[in-house]
Protein backbone atom coordinates (compact mmCIF):
# COMPACT_ATOMS: atom_id res chain seq x y z
CA UNK A 1 0.00 0.00 0.00
CA UNK A 2 1.14 3.50 -0.84
CA UNK A 3 -0.31 6.89 -0.02
CA UNK A 4 -0.33 10.23 -1.82
CA UNK A 5 -2.27 13.41 -1.09
CA UNK A 6 -3.97 15.33 -3.92
CA UNK A 7 -5.35 18.85 -3.68
CA UNK A 8 -7.43 19.45 -6.78
CA UNK A 9 -9.75 22.30 -5.93
CA UNK A 10 -12.95 21.17 -4.23
CA UNK A 11 -12.22 17.80 -2.69
CA UNK A 12 -15.66 16.37 -3.51
CA UNK A 13 -14.93 15.97 -7.21
CA UNK A 14 -11.30 14.97 -6.81
CA UNK A 15 -12.28 12.18 -4.44
CA UNK A 16 -14.94 10.88 -6.83
CA UNK A 17 -12.55 11.03 -9.78
CA UNK A 18 -9.71 9.20 -8.05
CA UNK A 19 -12.09 6.53 -6.73
CA UNK A 20 -12.81 5.60 -10.36
CA UNK A 21 -9.29 4.15 -10.70
CA UNK A 22 -8.85 0.43 -10.16
CA UNK A 23 -6.43 -0.08 -7.29
CA UNK A 24 -7.58 2.80 -5.09
CA UNK A 25 -8.22 1.13 -1.74
CA UNK A 26 -9.35 4.07 0.37
CA UNK A 27 -9.81 7.83 0.20
CA UNK A 28 -10.30 10.42 2.92
CA UNK A 29 -10.99 14.09 2.28
CA UNK A 30 -9.48 16.66 4.57
CA UNK A 31 -7.20 19.63 4.96
CA UNK A 32 -3.45 19.57 4.29
CA UNK A 33 -0.36 21.63 4.96
CA UNK A 34 -1.86 24.51 6.88
CA UNK A 35 -0.75 26.17 10.10
CA UNK A 36 -3.85 25.60 12.27
CA UNK A 37 -4.32 22.35 14.18
CA UNK A 38 -7.48 20.37 13.44
CA UNK A 39 -9.36 23.06 11.48
CA UNK A 40 -12.99 22.72 10.50
CA UNK A 41 -14.47 23.51 7.10
CA UNK A 42 -15.60 26.99 8.12
CA UNK A 43 -12.09 27.89 9.31
CA UNK A 44 -10.48 26.55 6.14
CA UNK A 45 -12.93 28.53 4.00
CA UNK A 46 -12.00 31.72 5.90
CA UNK A 47 -8.75 31.75 3.87
CA UNK A 48 -6.69 32.16 7.06
CA UNK A 49 -5.44 28.63 7.85
CA UNK A 50 -3.20 27.92 4.85
CA UNK A 51 -4.85 24.53 4.36
CA UNK A 52 -5.72 22.98 0.99
CA UNK A 53 -8.80 20.84 0.43
CA UNK A 54 -7.05 17.51 -0.14
CA UNK A 55 -7.79 13.86 -0.80
CA UNK A 56 -5.68 11.25 0.95
CA UNK A 57 -5.36 8.40 -1.55
CA UNK A 58 -4.33 4.94 -0.40
CA UNK A 59 -3.64 2.61 -3.31
CA UNK A 60 -2.33 -0.83 -4.11
CA UNK A 61 0.86 -0.25 -6.09
CA UNK A 62 0.58 -3.77 -7.54
CA UNK A 63 -2.64 -2.72 -9.33
CA UNK A 64 -2.27 1.04 -9.79
CA UNK A 65 0.85 3.05 -10.45
CA UNK A 66 1.58 6.66 -9.67
CA UNK A 67 1.81 7.54 -13.35
CA UNK A 68 -1.88 6.70 -13.80
CA UNK A 69 -2.87 8.56 -10.63
CA UNK A 70 -1.09 11.70 -11.82
CA UNK A 71 -2.62 11.27 -15.27
CA UNK A 72 -6.08 11.25 -13.69
CA UNK A 73 -5.15 14.19 -11.47
CA UNK A 74 -4.10 16.36 -14.40
CA UNK A 75 -7.32 15.49 -16.25
CA UNK A 76 -9.17 17.09 -13.33
CA UNK A 77 -7.18 20.25 -12.61
CA UNK A 78 -6.30 23.40 -14.48
CA UNK A 79 -2.63 23.86 -13.52
CA UNK A 80 -2.63 27.43 -14.84
CA UNK A 81 -5.00 28.65 -12.10
CA UNK A 82 -3.71 29.83 -8.75
CA UNK A 83 -6.03 29.56 -5.73
CA UNK A 84 -8.94 28.64 -7.99
CA UNK A 85 -10.54 25.70 -9.78
CA UNK A 86 -13.78 26.19 -11.67
CA UNK A 87 -15.99 28.63 -9.79
CA UNK A 88 -14.24 27.89 -6.49
CA UNK A 89 -11.89 30.69 -5.42
CA UNK A 90 -9.64 30.87 -2.36
CA UNK A 91 -6.35 29.48 -1.10
CA UNK A 92 -8.09 26.29 0.08
CA UNK A 93 -8.63 25.45 -3.63
CA UNK A 94 -4.96 25.75 -4.57
CA UNK A 95 -3.92 22.59 -6.41
CA UNK A 96 -1.02 20.52 -5.17
CA UNK A 97 0.46 17.08 -4.74
CA UNK A 98 1.84 16.22 -1.32
CA UNK A 99 4.17 13.27 -0.87
CA UNK A 100 5.33 11.26 2.13
CA UNK A 101 8.47 9.57 0.77
CA UNK A 102 11.42 10.52 -1.43
CA UNK A 103 10.65 7.94 -4.11
CA UNK A 104 7.25 9.54 -4.68
CA UNK A 105 8.82 13.01 -4.67
CA UNK A 106 11.32 12.12 -7.41
CA UNK A 107 8.67 10.47 -9.56
CA UNK A 108 6.33 13.47 -9.19
CA UNK A 109 9.14 15.92 -9.84
CA UNK A 110 9.92 14.24 -13.17
CA UNK A 111 6.23 14.05 -14.07
CA UNK A 112 5.77 17.74 -13.22
CA UNK A 113 8.70 18.75 -15.44
CA UNK A 114 6.98 17.12 -18.39
CA UNK A 115 3.61 18.61 -17.47
CA UNK A 116 5.08 22.12 -17.14
CA UNK A 117 6.15 21.99 -20.79
CA UNK A 118 2.47 22.00 -21.81
CA UNK A 119 1.59 25.28 -20.07
CA UNK A 120 2.80 28.89 -20.01
CA UNK A 121 1.88 29.10 -16.32
CA UNK A 122 2.06 26.25 -13.84
CA UNK A 123 0.88 26.67 -10.25
CA UNK A 124 0.66 23.10 -8.97
CA UNK A 125 2.41 22.74 -5.63
CA UNK A 126 4.69 19.77 -5.06
CA UNK A 127 5.53 19.60 -1.38
CA UNK A 128 6.19 17.14 1.39
CA UNK A 129 3.08 16.52 3.47
CA UNK A 130 3.39 18.57 6.67
CA UNK A 131 0.01 17.69 8.16
CA UNK A 132 -3.40 16.34 7.24
CA UNK A 133 -6.60 16.75 9.19
CA UNK A 134 -9.58 14.59 8.29
CA UNK A 135 -12.60 16.55 7.06
CA UNK A 136 -16.04 16.33 8.56
CA UNK A 137 -18.03 13.14 7.93
CA UNK A 138 -20.55 14.87 5.65
CA UNK A 139 -17.71 15.68 3.21
CA UNK A 140 -16.55 12.05 2.91
CA UNK A 141 -17.78 10.52 -0.40
CA UNK A 142 -19.98 13.61 -0.73
CA UNK A 143 -20.86 13.16 -4.40
CA UNK A 144 -21.84 9.54 -3.82
CA UNK A 145 -24.25 10.69 -1.12
CA UNK A 146 -25.35 13.74 -3.15
CA UNK A 147 -25.17 12.76 -6.86
CA UNK A 148 -26.45 16.13 -8.05
CA UNK A 149 -24.01 18.06 -5.84
CA UNK A 150 -21.80 20.74 -7.33
CA UNK A 151 -18.52 19.66 -8.89
CA UNK A 152 -16.07 21.57 -11.08
CA UNK A 153 -15.05 18.26 -12.68
CA UNK A 154 -17.46 17.30 -15.45
CA UNK A 155 -18.85 14.09 -16.87
CA UNK A 156 -16.28 14.03 -19.69
CA UNK A 157 -13.38 14.13 -17.22
CA UNK A 158 -14.90 11.29 -15.19
CA UNK A 159 -15.29 9.24 -18.38
CA UNK A 160 -11.67 9.90 -19.39
CA UNK A 161 -10.49 8.69 -16.00
CA UNK A 162 -12.58 5.52 -16.22
CA UNK A 163 -10.90 4.79 -19.57
CA UNK A 164 -7.49 4.93 -17.89
CA UNK A 165 -8.38 1.58 -16.30
CA UNK A 166 -8.32 0.03 -19.78
CA UNK A 167 -4.79 1.20 -20.52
Amino acid sequence: MKTIYLAGGCFWGMEKAICLLDGVVNTTVGYANGHVDNPDYKQVCSDTTGHRETVKVEYDENILDLNKILGAYFICVDPTMQNQQGHDVGSQYQVGVYYVDEETFHFCQNYFEQEKQKHKKFFVELEKLKNFWEGEEYHQKYLDKNPSGYCHIGKLEFERIERLNEE
